[in-house]
């Protein structure tokens, strides 16, 4: 009988990499899926004296097992093989294919091996009668359920090519956000690195020879010059040790970050800061209207969407205000009077949404202000890169500043002593 090695995920999400006799790949996947296991790929193994042996059991992979195995694990797709499959899939469904004859065709034509893996192993789905919302809900590292949700609607009301339209351009805005946000960190880390180097050169290799200078000239050195030089003796000296104290305390900070707790935490602390506050308001503002308009107007009921859209708020505090909300709407009261007592969103959006409410245009009122936030975050972030590249050239103008007068105090200090020994 042949055997089979897979890669998969059990209940719990830990990755699981072993091998299995079965009649054929779709007796394997039927067998694995029985077991509650979630298939990212099944290869065949080549029939040698082991596996006729039956020497080698299940759970104990052979090497072959484990080179095909670590090959699987290679090559499971993640959530960046989502936008590209999506703008495929619509390209092949506008010229007339059906959802499955698309994905059967990606599976062999597709060159990109992750994303080749993805449409494989959901032809292997579409193929044993799946359709294609069911057979995406199988890599829930690659769609969420807003995104299979909002398919299986396309799929029940005919109107799927509109639908996979519309999450492209969700998930397309998304990431040119994501961009933005790089694009303008990028600057003032650049600025930080640079800024770190000419700080370092002065500090463990200009000051150490201006010292041996100095003390060779004699004199009194002024208090300017003592500090930097006493600076420059404490970071040649604990500067690893320093190095190494931050790193743990910054390690540390982050896995208590990515606890609840520190997530709870940390976010109501960035809520309150000067520039970050604002930023964090609007990225919820955008969260929300973007993708409670995108699941409103592909047929999603109110209730689903709103507690899709709440796992898409970032911020643990505006989501557990949101999920008050949520629970509120539910209840019969207007979202935005629901959002009102929530304390997380401007009056002028809630204005915008209570007109949209009474006039029943609830999802172009959410476009514009989604429209309306996309704008307001470039700018945010473009103020934001300009004041952080400012402090940035700022303290290093002050430390070099610093520097210059303390070389220049200590020279015409060491000057006025030699005059006076004269």
């Amino acid at each position: 009988m042949p055997r089979f090695a897979y890669t998969a995920r059990d209940r719990s999400g830990k990755t699981v990499n072993a091998d299995l006799d079965a009649p054929s790949r779709k007796d394997a996947l039927r067998l694995l899926a029985a077991r509650g296991l979630q298939v990212a790929a099944v290869n065949e193994l080549a029939s040698g004296p082991a596996a006729k042996s039956g020497a080698v059991k299940e759970g104990k992979p052979t090497p072959a097992a484990a080179h095909a195995a670590r090959r699987a694990s290679a090559l499971v797709p993640t959530k960046a093989e989502c936008l590209p499959f999506l703008e495929a899939l619509y390209d092949l469904m506008t010229s007339g294919l059906s959802a499955g004859e698309v994905v059967r065709l990606l599976s062999v034509r597709i060159k990109e091996p992750r994303l080749r893996a993805l449409c494989a192993g959901l032809w292997e789905r579409i193929s044993e009668g799946a359709p294609l919302s069911r057979a995406m809900t199988e890599f829930p590292q690659v769609f969420d359920s807003s995104i299979t949700n909002l398919i299986q609607a396309g799929e029940a009301t005919g109107s799927l090519n509109d639908t996979v339209a519309r999450l492209i351009a969700h998930l397309t805005e998304q990431r040119e956000l994501r961009r933005q946000l790089l694009a303008a960190l990028a600057y003032p880390v650049f600025m930080v690195f640079v800024a770190g180097g000419v700080i370092l050169f002065f500090l463990f290799f200009l000051l150490p020879r201006l010292q041996s200078l100095l003390a060779s000239l004699g004199g009194k050195m002024p208090t300017s010059t003592k500090l930097l030089i006493g600076l420059s003796n404490f970071a040649i000296s604990y500067g690893l040790f320093t190095i190494i104290a931050l790193v743990f305390a910054a390690v540390s900070f982050w896995r208590w970050r990515v606890s609840e707790a520190g997530r709870q935490t940390t976010d109501a602390w960035l809520l309150k800061l000067p520039l970050l506050g604002p930023f964090v308001i609007s990225q919820t503002v955008l969260a929300f209207s973007q993708t409670l308009s995108v699941l409103l107007e592909n047929g999603i009921t109110a209730a689903e969407a709103l507690r899709m859209t709440e796992k898409q708020i970032a911020n643990r505090v505006h989501r557990e205000a949101f999920k008050v909300a949520t629970a509120r709407v539910l209840e019969g009261e207007a979202l935005s009077v629901a959002l009102t007592r929530t304390g997380c969103f401007p009056d002028l959006v809630l204005d915008r949404l209570a007109v949209g409410e009474n006039t029943g245009n609830v999802v172009p009122s959410l476009k514009q202000v989604a429209a309306a936030y996309q704008k307001l975050i470039s700018n945010q972030l473009s103020v934001f890169t300009k004041v952080i590249a400012s402090a940035v050239l700022m303290s290093v103008f002050v430390f070099v500043g610093f520097i210059a007068f303390a070389i220049v105090s200590a020279v015409f200090q060491v000057s006025s002593s030699f005059k006076m020994g004269g």
